[in-house]
């Protein structure tokens, strides 16, 4: 490793890249390219050496910014590139090794310059050193090709045509990560771009029409989690002069040395990454999710949000409407599989996100799955080790989570699945368990969690949305499920009890000065009172429509019934608690008729008994009071980096709903975030941190 640090620092000293960043122009055609191309050792393998790398690039690109006006070649090297990619399918089908590697190194060096240029200069600068010719100094030709256009769309063809073969795999990921850098001038702006050489070049003119084919292609990357080649596969000699000593990826990634670096969180702490299997699904996941969160151009939509929203499966043979651009197929089978097998990274998490929330046909496709345990279950472990994740990868499970219960089916039909021995789970031994009762411990952990840690209210608005969906199917609860429904009422009251002390305490005083402001533990008290109120609903909405399918829950209500006397008379709680009252004197009075030293088995089969013998329209009053304060809109999610512009909606549903949108703007949050995780966890790519704008780099 150390030796390969030092021949990293050696590249400025190299007379090769001496005279590629000189004074001198270099033709197209000279023979020096094939010398420069010759190049092969080891990739680096931890934060360090790439960013020596970086340096000693910064190095060499710094001359070629001075010098290329007058020597043209940037664009020499590009032209030497592009011409090689219009044999490269050729190339690979004969397996031509030598020109495939040449190609490679040839993109390899553009994305580094490109990466470099990007960071310190501006666009129009940038464009401009696309354009210079070998002529008088600073000249350029307006009539010329747009090289940068030119490359963009090869880079396309390339990620999108070629075969992904063992000699091929590495050209691919430099393709993905090309691109993937040509985006990356967001990263030094913190105003979110709505305006760049991204809109010009992607959203209209020649790439356009490959829109639908990149999104398709770069699914199926992710989809397939192709391996690199094992080593040895594709393992060229190092040049025995010595004059081409620079880093090639194709004999980095064939010896398998890849690693992902984490260079600390994003606002909060960075997840624990395990080691990339696929660096080209990584790469492939984190381009599509930056195209797909591209803000509109003036005057067209995102063309890749596009194609995201409106793909179909495979087995669907309905035309697609006319209306609809960039529309392609995809086998949905397998992009579900490959879903439920990737939640453990952020990126994975909110693909899955943007796929439910944004495609109809996704969302229809998924909801009626008869295996939705293998895709619940990783969202529910990734909030269970809430400890472990960070703030923005935990949001997206749980707004996961409720965008599914938003859906009746899904909510009668997890309660259908019974699971045995969540290992995962360690608070108690779930031996069998329905996967709707776990999904409800889990959040109301999730719930309990943020009271004592986090202290994050709109947290606690999207767990209680979720139940609040769920409740009126509650199923045959698991007796733990039950108990700690009523375990976090109990909380939330001593909560409110301890806070309604502090707050009166506060108001006697402050009555002796007129102008001492409100404190701000009795604002909390409205917070509180509010959540109080969403767990009573939620109560209340299982009594109202399962009361019969519930004996554990009714069992649970009874044996704290002391908890609920003082909100009977609450005037913000008084309607609320007419029902769930009525439940607990009903069974009260069945079982004081039924005698004292009742076992656990014989309350519960006196619950059950009473259940059916209680009239259901005794609870519908109640149910329908509690709709007459309308529609109910929550504040904003915020995700510890931008204001997210998440919030959920209560709707005049006959029923306790909640739906989940985005607000508008919702860019400020997501095009942060997706470059937060570009920056974390992309391959083989290092960006200096003091030169990132878009965020607040954060070790915590």
């Amino acid at each position: 490793m150390g030796s390969n640090s030092s021949r990293i620092g050696d590249l400025p000293k190299n007379e090769y890249l001496k005279k590629l960043s000189g004074t001198e122009s270099v033709s197209e055609n000279d023979p020096f390219w094939n010398q420069l191309l010759s190049f092969s050792f080891p990739a680096p393998t931890s934060s360090t050496e790439l960013k020596l790398l970086e340096e000693a690039t910064v190095s060499v690109c710094r001359s070629l910014v001075v010098n290329n006006p007058r020597t043209g070649n940037l664009g020499a090297l590009i032209k030497v590139f592009l011409s090689r990619t219009k044999e490269l399918k050729l190339s690979a089908e004969c397996q031509n090794h030598i020109f495939i590697w040449q190609t490679h190194n040839a993109l390899f060096i553009i994305c580094c310059l490109l990466k470099v240029f990007i960071c310190e200069m501006s666009e129009e600068e940038l464009q401009l050193h696309f354009t210079y010719e070998e002529k008088s100094p600073g000249s350029y030709s307006s009539d010329a090709e747009d090289l940068l256009e030119e490359l963009l769309c090869c880079l396309m063809q390339l990620i999108t045509d070629i075969p992904l073969l063992d000699i091929t795999y590495e050209i691919s990921v430099e393709a993905v990560s090309t691109m993937v850098v040509f985006l990356s001038c967001q990263l030094f702006h913190k105003e979110v771009l709505r305006q760049s050489i991204s809109h010009k070049y992607l959203m209209r003119g020649r790439c356009l029409p490959y829109t639908s084919k990149l999104v398709k292609t770069l699914l199926y990357n992710f989809i397939r989690q192709e391996k690199p080649p094992p080593p040895g596969a594709h393992v060229l000699p190092q040049q025995s002069d010595g004059g081409g000593l620079l880093y090639g990826l194709a004999s980095g990634v064939a010896t398998g040395l890849w690693t992902v670096f984490t260079l600390g969180g994003v606002g909060s702490k960075a997840a624990a990454t395990p080691e990339l299997s696929s660096p080209l699904a990584n790469q492939s996941l984190l381009l599509l999710l930056v195209l797909a969160n591209l803000t509109d151009a003036a005057d067209t939509p995102n063309p890749y949000r596009q194609a995201i929203m409106s793909f179909k499966n495979t087995q669907d043979s309905s035309p697609f409407p006319s209306s609809i651009p960039h529309a392609f197929q995809i086998n949905f089978n397998s992009l579900y599989t490959a879903l439920c097998e990737q939640q453990t990274s952020d990126q994975a998490t909110l693909l899955l996100y943007t796929l439910l929330h944004q495609n109809s046909n996704v969302r229809t496709y998924m909801l009626a799955r008869t295996d939705m345990e293998n895709l619940v279950l990783p969202i529910l472990e990734i909030l269970y080790h809430v400890e472990e994740r960070n703030s923005h990868h935990v949001y997206m499970a749980l707004i996961i989570l409720l965008i599914l219960t938003e859906d009746d089916g899904f909510n009668r039909s997890i309660h259908e699945v019974i699971l045995k021995n969540i290992t995962w789970y360690s608070e108690r031994v779930l031996t069998e368990i329905s996967l709707g009762s776990l999904l409800i411990l889990v959040v109301i952990r999730t719930i309990q969690y943020n009271m004592t840690r986090t202290r994050d209210k709109y947290l606690h608005t999207n767990c209680l949305a979720a139940l609040a969906n769920m409740s009126a199917q509650f199923r045959s609860l698991h007796q733990y499920a039950a108990q700690r429904i009523i375990s976090l009422f109990s909380l939330l009251s001593k909560k409110h009890n301890k806070v309604l002390e502090q707050a009166t305490q506060s108001l006697r005083g402050s009555l002796s000065s007129n102008d001492v402001p409100l404190p701000d533990y009795a604002q909390d008290l409205n917070v509180i009172e509010e959540v109080i109120r969403m767990m009573l609903e939620i109560i209340n909405s299982c009594l109202t429509n399962s009361l019969h399918h519930n004996p554990n829950l009714v069992y649970a209500l009874l044996y704290k019934r002391d908890l609920f006397e003082q909100f009977r008379t609450h005037p913000s709680f008084q309607d609320i608690m007419q029902n769930i009252d009525l439940v607990i004197t009903f069974f009260s009075s069945r079982l004081l008729q039924a005698g004292a030293e009742l076992s656990v088995e014989r309350v519960l089969e006196i619950i059950k008994q009473g259940a059916v013998a209680l009239p259901k329209d005794r609870l519908k009053l109640s149910r329908l009071l509690r709709h007459t304060r309308g529609a109910h809109i929550f504040e904003n999610v915020y995700l510890n980096l931008q204001p997210c512009w998440l919030s959920v909606v209560r709707q005049k549903f006959p029923e306790l709903k909640f739906k989940y949108v985005e607000e508008e703007q919702p860019e400020e949050f997501f095009i942060p975030y997706v470059w937060s995780l570009v920056y974390n966890s992309a391959v083989g790519l290092y960006w200096n941190p003091q030169d990132i704008q878009l965020f607040t780099m954060d070790s915590d």
